[in-house]
């Protein structure tokens, strides 16, 4: 957007840039070697230039205005007195479009993250006619941001048009986004770059280029003596500090014999304890190992002793009914020979 209105024929009085200047006064500089690196002029003096520091002016004037257009939208009945019917419909209109186009868009995005969820279980014809609609949809996005870019430089006629209603919302910087602003602060720093480069001539670039060259070439220079010289330094210090090495080294050595001293101290001290400790557990797991075969063979005659019994009782049970079937047979022969008798009475 900031090329199109880049694009539009100059609607306004832009300030004179011949009247422009740096921050500070050269005059009031001391003279210094850096004397190549000052600009001799102040002011802009060829037509080219003030035609590009114009258009650049006119760029950031209308960057500001268009970043205001949210803000206007969002307090119509506040703004509505300050800047005209006419310009409160046409940045109505302007919303609308930017509303649509939004919804447009995030229709887009949410057609095609379902279409990446559903995309390996759905048919192919079904994600061709998908991809038909996202594609078709796209298409109409082109003609909708040429309408809101026409719709933008129209609510910029307007305004640029009543000089006054464009002053009064120029002032209304409290309703500009961080970002808005950041990128005008941009704007106004490339405008000082460029006001410095439209301000030096072809001779000064040259001195000013030849200037850093030799500045570059003495400052190789100068660490290349620099670098010479840290070396000497460092071979005498090392030839200076080679008998302060001897003796630290001697110190300690003595430091760490005195250390190894201790250290087999406490070597022969841990390794009695660490004896100690293993016999304890040698004697410890013997002792386990003994306790683990004793419940073994307690569980064993534990299991024998159940085995056995449940063995008697198997047999007791069984003779027991031995005993009552074989009762039963005497009494039934009993009872038939009974029988037998009585039927020969009768007879």
């Amino acid at each position: 957007m900031a090329l199109d209105i880049l694009a539009m024929a100059p609607l306004y009085q832009a300030p004179a840039i011949n009247r422009i200047g740096p921050k500070t006064d050269p005059s009031k500089r001391p003279a210094d070697p850096l004397k190549p690196l000052v600009l001799s002029r102040t002011k802009l003096t060829t037509i080219e230039a003030k035609r590009i520091m114009s258009i650049l002016d006119e760029a950031i004037y209308k960057v500001e205005l268009v970043t205001l257009l949210s803000y206007v939208a969002s307090n119509r009945e506040d703004m509505e007195g300050m800047l005209g019917e006419d310009v409160m419909r046409a940045v109505r209109e302007h919303q609308d479009l930017c509303q649509v186009l939004l919804e447009n868009v995030r229709c887009l995005k949410e057609k095609e993250r379902q279409l990446q969820e559903q995309k390996e279980a759905e048919e192919e014809g079904w994600l061709r006619d998908r991809l038909l609609s996202i594609e078709l949809q796209k298409s109409s996005l082109s003609p909708l941001t040429q309408q809101i870019k026409d719709s933008t430089k129209n609510v910029l006629r307007l305004l640029l048009s009543n000089p006054q209603a464009a002053r009064l919302l120029q002032m209304q910087t409290q309703g500009r986004s961080a970002e808005a602003q950041n990128f005008i602060d941009s704007l106004i720093e490339l405008r000082g770059f460029l006001f410095e480069k439209l301000l030096t001539s072809p001779m000064e670039a040259r001195d000013k280029a030849q200037f850093l060259q030799d500045i570059s070439r003495q400052n190789s220079n100068n660490q290349q003596i620099i670098d010479t010289l840290e070396k000497e330094l460092a071979e005498r210090m090392k030839n200076r500090n080679a008998e302060e090495e001897l003796e630290d080294l001697d110190a300690v050595h003595r430091e760490e014999k005195i250390s190894l001293e201790e250290l087999r101290r406490r070597h022969k001290v841990l390794v009695g304890e660490f004896a100690q400790i293993r016999e304890e557990r040698e004697i410890n797991s013997k002792k386990r190992m003994e306790a683990e075969q004793e419940m073994v063979r307690m569980v064993r005659a534990a299991t024998l002793i159940q085995a056995l019994w449940k063995g008697y009782l198997v047999r007791s049970l069984l003779r027991s009914k031995k005993k009552r079937g074989k009762g039963k047979a005497k009494d039934k022969e009993k009872g038939k020979q009974k029988g037998k008798e009585k039927g020969k009475g009768k007879k």
